[in-house]
């Protein structure tokens, strides 16, 4: 027999929950053109941060130029939007949290709290490590290219546009272990399941890293397939004690 459920859920028809839902959307849209609109204010000071790996790897007094006459007037926009969406999630997930918090059980309650946070945390780990250690050395390998009849200079709308993605692909690829640990808790997969086709997924750790690393410099895909490694071993743990023991 299934679980009824909590008594402050069950109480409220569907029309409040969709009232709540617009409120919580209206309130987390405003927050984050708020944020967005400071992050526009301090464009400055985030364009140095974001462009400090690439004009690293210049030579001095060599600047990233546009080509479009609106396009860095978008990329400003598209900068303050992302900013803005980071600093407003805190804002954005306890939103959420307020919304689906009233239809979990304690005990999912107590699974869940630090399961966003560990979720936050990986994601944030996955983009510095992009940051500080992939970026420095990517950027200085692809402009080593050129010669007598190329010379690179970079594109700013390009340059953003690789840059989020490529956080977005290690913060997400950081995510593992998280993802592992609702499936152990789930009873979807086994300690031992993973421990049995380790040898596929040191393998396919390092095919994604080939994949998405943006040079082919060994040393590269090394700094990606190792944590990835890392990774799904610690993703072992994590679903050996999380997993129903029964």
């Amino acid at each position: 027999m299934s679980k009824p459920l909590p008594e402050q859920d069950r109480d409220l028809p569907l029309t409040a929950h969709l009232v709540e839902l617009r409120e919580r959307l209206l309130k987390s849209l405003l927050v984050w053109l708020a944020a967005s609109a400071f992050c526009y204010w301090k464009l400055n000071p985030l364009l140095h941060f974001l462009l400090r790996p690439l004009l690293q790897a210049l030579p001095p007094g060599r600047k990233i130029m546009f080509i479009a006459y609106q396009e860095a007037f978008f990329t400003y926009i598209k900068i303050a939007l992302i900013c803005g969406g980071v600093l407003a999630s805190p804002f954005i997930i306890f939103q959420i949290w307020r919304f689906v918090a009233p239809g979990l059980y304690s005990h999912e309650k107590r699974f869940a709290r630090p399961l966003i946070l560990a979720s936050c945390f990986a994601f944030l780990a996955g983009a510095a490590f992009a940051y500080f250690l992939i970026f420095p050395r990517a950027f200085r390998f692809l402009a080593s290219f050129g010669g007598d009849l190329l010379q690179f200079k970079p594109v700013f709308r390009d340059y953003v546009s690789f840059a989020v993605r490529m956080l977005l692909v290690f913060g997400f690829c950081f995510e593992i272990p998280v993802a592992m640990a609702v499936a152990g808790k789930l009873g979807v997969i086994r300690a031992r399941t993973l421990s049995r086709i380790r040898p596929y997924a040191i393998l396919g750790a390092f095919v994604v890293a080939a994949i998405l690393t943006p040079t082919p410099d060994v040393v590269n895909q090394l700094f990606l397939a190792l944590p990835l490694v890392l990774l799904y071993e610690a993703s072992i743990l994590v679903v050996w004690l999380l997993e129903p023991k029964s």
